[in-house]
């Protein structure tokens, strides 16, 4: 089978010593909400898988049908349908509560189980022997919206993320309509739910979109994220310190494996960065990189971000031995 790569360009390098050591390729675009690329670097066209950048945009056919009335949910519960949360007690919560409201169960979750991503993040250590739930699966959230989108419609519950049920090919006829007719392809995430891939470009487009509230729709997600962003995300999180630090302007969502969106209300653009080898801290200097490029952010001292983005490599004993370095300028593109 012949693979179509990308055209990625070098974004960020490391170095020990005074030489290179490791290069993260990627793609960088910056769009408008009408789709006009503004700036990129590599290839902001090609296709990418969004990953749990989708969320939101999974999360629109609920809203549109009246999920949210039909159910007496709030801004909570939208904002964990969005999120990539961290498995915490208020996420777990939030969730059985959905659950709850609409007559379903823990089991009806077909997200699977992981060890909560709160432990990574924090660098504390699981309790022994600890039997984790599909509640505390990352995607939770989002699963359970989608049973409580069956719920309404009558459909049946055991077959939600098969990609002929009436609520995936919604949801896939939205990412359509966002890809705005460029090519989309549909794989399986790692909850099992159809993801799909669409021009890195339309994925930037989409969250500017999202952040200027575009539609009433879209607006009532942008509020919930920007209302609960540690439900969105969770403590020690680059989503949650991105939206701290950007308070109500800026709209964030990561995917695993490398993407990162961005949608900035007070200047209606979106952002959208894919790190080809999924590189966590790479991922995050070229953020911050991209935000310093264009004017959105100066010093990280004393910001949400600071704890979280690390330019000097250290080794076990606190020994700098290189630095983490951004190989990229983020030119305008001309008309």
């Amino acid at each position: 089978m012949k693979l179509s790569i990308p055209a990625h360009a070098p974004l960020v390098v490391t170095t020990r010593g005074r030489h290179v050591e490791c290069v993260h390729h990627g793609s960088i675009a910056v769009v408008d909400t009408q789709g006009k690329l503004l700036a990129g670097v590599g290839d902001p066209h090609a296709l990418n898988f969004t990953r749990s950048a989708l969320k939101p945009l999974q999360a629109l056919p609920f809203v549109a049908a009246g999920g949210m009335s039909r159910w007496g949910f709030g801004s909570h519960e939208l904002a964990l349908m969005c999120a990539s949360h961290g498995g915490e007690p208020i996420h777990v919560k939030t969730v059985s509560r959905m659950l709850e409201r609409i007559g379903a169960r823990a089991s009806d979750l077909q997200c699977g189980c992981h060890v909560p991503s709160y432990f990574a993040a924090t660098g504390a250590r699981p309790p022994a022997r600890t039997l984790w739930s599909p509640l505390q699966h990352n995607c939770s959230g989002k699963h359970s919206g989608f049973l409580a989108y069956c719920r309404m419609h009558g459909q049946a519950l055991g077959d939600y993320l098969d990609p002929q049920a009436p609520l995936q090919r919604r949801i896939r006829a939205t990412v359509r309509g966002f890809a705005r007719g460029g090519e989309i392809a549909m794989g399986t995430d790692g909850c099992s739910a159809p993801n799909y891939a669409m021009p890195l470009s339309s994925l930037a487009q989409a969250f500017g979109r999202l952040a200027v509230g575009d539609s009433p729709e879209l607006a009532s997600i942008a509020y919930a994220m920007r209302r609960h962003p540690d439900l969105v995300s969770g403590t020690a999180r680059f989503d949650l310190a991105l939206m701290q630090t950007g308070a109500a302007d800026w709209i964030s969502k990561s995917g695993a494996d490398g993407v990162q969106a961005i949608g900035v209300a007070s200047r209606g653009i979106g952002i959208a960065i894919r790190m080809a080898d999924g590189n966590p801290r790479a991922m995050r200097v070229a953020t911050v990189a991209v935000l310093r490029h264009l004017d959105l952010l100066g010093s990280l001292s004393g910001t949400a971000l600071a704890p979280l983005v690390e330019t000097t490599l250290r080794n076990y004993r606190g020994t700098r031995v290189g630095e983490v370095l951004t190989a990229f300028e983020l030119a305008a593109v001309r008309a």
